[in-house]
């Protein structure tokens, strides 16, 4: 079986600083909890065969902590993580990355409340607006052979950042 990780990129600076949302990039203090994190989850042996990350600067600054933390070696960007994209977008991905890998381990970095109506639709077939993803929490799914589709999914990990420091 599969695993598929929904990551929330760390703590972003201020809206109000940043002519575009697209730009806003980590605090100092969002760079020192995720790398914590990434460091813990490394501790626990966490390994993913690819991080799809968000096009936007705060979503990057996380797959690369991430990396750096050496959890894998490939960081892809995905456009349809960014804000307001589409999981069949990520169904499609999946299904093209799966062809040459048995049980990949995916981790993807992005944006709430994408991950958290994401992994609903996954899980139940619907998104419920219930699942919240924290900054740098994490939600993981184990996906069937048969792939990544609506309802098919079943949860295994959803972990605030606070649980991880």
């Amino acid at each position: 079986m599969s695993q598929l990780y929904f990551i929330r990129h760390g703590i972003a600076a201020d809206r109000e600083h940043f002519e575009h949302d697209f730009d806003r990039p980590l605090t100092d203090h969002g760079i020192a909890k995720t790398s914590q994190i990434a460091q813990r989850l490394a501790a626990l042996g966490l390994c993913f065969d690819r991080i799809l990350t968000s096009p936007l600067v705060r979503a990057q600054q996380t797959a690369e902590l991430l990396r750096v933390a050496g959890l894998c070696g490939v960081i892809e960007e995905l456009s349809a993580l960014a804000p307001g994209g589409e999981v069949e977008a990520l169904a499609a991905w999946w299904s093209e990355f799966t062809r040459g890998e048995a049980s990949p381990t995916i981790a993807i970095v992005g944006h709430q409340p994408d991950l958290g109506l994401w992994a609903e639709w996954l899980l139940w077939g619907q998104p419920l607006e219930k699942l919240i993803v924290k900054k740098a929490g994490i939600i993981g799914l184990e996906v069937p052979a048969k792939g990544l589709a609506c309802g098919t999914c079943e949860l295994f990990w959803l972990t605030p950042p606070r649980f991880l420091i």
